[in-house]
Parts: C-alpha cells; structure tokens; sequence
C-alpha cells in the first residue's frame, strides 16, 4: 500500500478529483494549504503599495491507494493538473506500513 501525496494549484482540483475518479480511487482527503518552492512567491500591487507574496496557495491532495494502482493514481494527477507553469506541483509517493477501517475494523487493502 502506498500513500500518493500530491501539492497542486488550487484551481485544478476539481481537474484532479474527476480523473482520479476515472481510474477508480474511491477516496481522498483535500487540504488547503500554503507553500513555496522554486518560484519563492511573489510580489503583487494593493493600494499602490507594494508587497512580498511569499506562500503560495495550494491544494494537498492525500490518496491511499494499493500497490498496483499507484502508476495509474500519479499518472492521472500529472496530466489534470499540468499547466506547464512554474508551480504546478509536487507528487510525493511513500510506504503504508498498516490502514485500518475505524468502522468494520478491517485492515490492509480491504480497509481501503
């Protein structure tokens, strides 16, 4: 099992959550967040006074998928949310060592 963590631009996320629904993830967990990488921000103009935009706002996209699942998962990410554009987000992939179903305490994929 693997855990497909995804940093994209906010207004892709409805990009992302429709392809991901076509390769089949049943679920996930969508954070607003802020954040930065190569681009450091920005500056922007408000009242004639100018200003550092340092975090950026993104949406972190978490995914727990199966092991055979997890190429299709990143795939569809990169293609919903490439704009080409400094910015468009990093896809983190990382080891589950263990889920469980708080409800039908279920475990393994079959929690998933």
């Amino acid at each position: 099992m693997k855990l497909v963590t995804a940093i994209v631009k906010p207004f892709r996320l409805d990009d992302v959550r429709n392809a991901l629904s076509e390769v089949g993830v049943q679920g996930m967990t969508v954070s607003e967040v802020k954040g930065f990488g190569r681009q450091r921000g920005h500056t922007e103009l408000y009242r004639g006074a100018e200003y550092v935009v340092d975090f950026l706002p993104k949406a972190k996209v978490e995914i727990a998928v199966s092991d055979d699942m997890v190429e299709r998962v990143v795939e569809a990410i990169i293609e919903a949310s490439k704009t080409g554009k400094v910015g468009d987000g990093k896809i983190f992939v990382t080891n589950l060592d263990q889920v469980w179903r708080i409800r039908t305490g279920e475990t393994g994929d079959s929690a998933l």
